[in-house]
C-alpha cells in the first residue's frame, strides 16, 4: 500500500485555450476540466489507476466537492475535518503545451488538525510500503512540520518519499541529520535550492546531453546525510536518479506536451509502482520517466494509467563517473 499526505488539498480547474494566453485580452476556453488535486491526491490516483493499493490523507469535509470527487473517482482516502474548504486552482494550457497555473493559499490548519493528520500517518505506516508527503503547506503551518513527520515515521517499517519546494524543502535539507527521508523528488529548481547551484543551468545542461551536474548536485545531498535516494525531473531532458550505490539519466522520445499538470507526481508514482516489483534501479527510473512523460501528453488535469505509458521507449544510462560505480 502507498500512503500518501496532501496537507494542502485542492480543485484543479483546467482551461484549455485555442491561441496562446494574452494578458488583458478575452479568451473563449475549448474546453475546461475540474478534478481532485494536490500532489499527494496525484500519485494516489495514478497508483490507484495502475491496481495498487492507495489511501489519500488530506483535511477535508464529507460536504465538500473534493472528497465528493475523490469518493466518485474511487480513490481511498482518510480525511480530517477542518473549519475551512478545498482551494481551487487554477490551470490554463495553450496549444502548445504552455502551462499558467495560479493557486489559492488554502484553508489554514489547526495544531489539533495537523496532529490528527499525523497520527492517521502513523496508524497507516505500519501497513504501508511507503509514506509520501507530497506538496505545499497551508497557511500558518510551520516549514518545518515535514521534517517533524519524517523524524517521528522514519522508525516505522514504511519508507518515506518527499516532494516539496520552498520553506518546507528547505526546513526539511536542515534536519536531515534526524529526518532524512529514503526518498526525495525535487525538479531541477528544487534541486538548485538545496544544492547551491542553479537549478535552470542544471536543466539546460542536461538538455543539452549533460546530466552530469545534476548527479552531481544529487550526490551532494546524500553525502551529506541526505536521503539515500534521490529523482531529479528535469522536464523534456527526462529524470536523473541518484542512489548510494550508483547514477543513471532516463531520456524518452519526444513527445507534444499538452499539459505539465501533474507530471511531477505522476513520475513519483511510476518510481513507486516499479519498486513495489522489485525493480532495480534503471528500471524504476524508467518507469518514472514514462509515466512522467505521459502525464505531459495529457490534456489538463487528466492522469496516466499504465495504458498510457511505454517503459520500454525510455533510454537509460548508467552514469558511472559520478560515483566510480554503475
Amino acid at each position: 500500500m502507498i500512503v500518501t499526505l496532501t496537507a494542502n488539498p485542492s480543485i484543479d480547474r483546467t482551461v484549455t485555450l485555442d491561441g496562446p494566453l494574452r494578458r488583458g485580452a478575452v479568451h473563449r476556453a475549448t474546453t475546461a476540466t475540474s478534478h481532485p488535486g494536490g500532489k499527494g491526491v496525484n500519485v494516489a490516483r495514478v497508483i490507484t489507476s495502475a491496481g495498487k493499493s492507495a489511501v489519500a490523507v488530506l483535511p477535508g469535509n464529507p460536504s465538500e466537492p473534493l472528497l465528493q470527487a475523490l469518493t466518485e473517482s474511487g480513490i481511498t482516502h482518510h480525511a480530517i475535518a477542518h473549519p475551512g474548504a478545498a482551494r481551487v486552482n487554477l490551470t490554463v494550457t495553450e496549444p502548445d503545451g504552455t502551462t499558467t497555473k495560479i493557486n489559492e493559499p488554502g484553508a489554514a490548519l489547526l495544531p489539533e488538525q495537523l496532529e490528527a493528520l499525523s497520527a492517521s500517518l502513523r496508524d497507516l505506516a505500519a501497513s504501508a510500503a511507503w509514506i509520501v508527503l507530497s506538496g505545499s503547506l497551508p497557511p500558518g503551518v510551520p516549514d518545518r512540520w515535514y521534517a517533524e513527520l519524517v523524524a517521528a515515521l522514519r522508525t516505522g517499517p514504511a519508507k518515506i518519499a518527499v516532494d516539496t519546494s520552498d520553506g518546507p524543502l528547505r526546513a526539511l535539507a536542515a534536519e536531515f541529520a534526524i529526518a532524512a527521508p529514503d526518498l526525495i523528488k525535487p525538479n531541477a529548481e528544487e534541486l538548485g535550492q538545496l544544492a547551491g547551484t542553479d537549478g535552470l543551468e542544471l536543466e539546460r545542461a542536461a538538455e543539452q546531453g549533460d546530466p552530469y551536474p545534476t548527479a552531481r548536485a544529487a550526490r551532494s545531498l546524500i553525502e551529506r546525510g541526505g536521503p539515500q535516494t534521490v529523482l531529479a525531473t528535469l522536464g523534456a531532458a527526462g529524470a536523473v536518479l541518484v542512489t548510494t550505490t550508483g547514477a543513471w539519466h532516463a531520456t524518452t522520445p519526444p513527445i507534444a506536451p499538452r499539459s505539465t499538470v501533474g507530471a511531477g507526481d505522476s513520475s513519483l508514482a511510476g518510481y513507486l509502482l516499479a519498486d513495489l516489483e522489485n525493480a532495480g534501479p534503471a528500471d524504476r527510473l524508467a518507469m518514472a520517466v514514462a509515466y512522467g512523460s505521459a502525464a505531459a501528453a495529457l490534456p489538463g488535469t487528466a492522469l496516466p494509467s499504465p495504458h498510457h505509458t511505454n517503459p520500454g521507449a525510455v533510454t537509460v544510462t548508467a552514469l558511472t563517473s559520478v560515483l566510480g560505480s554503475s
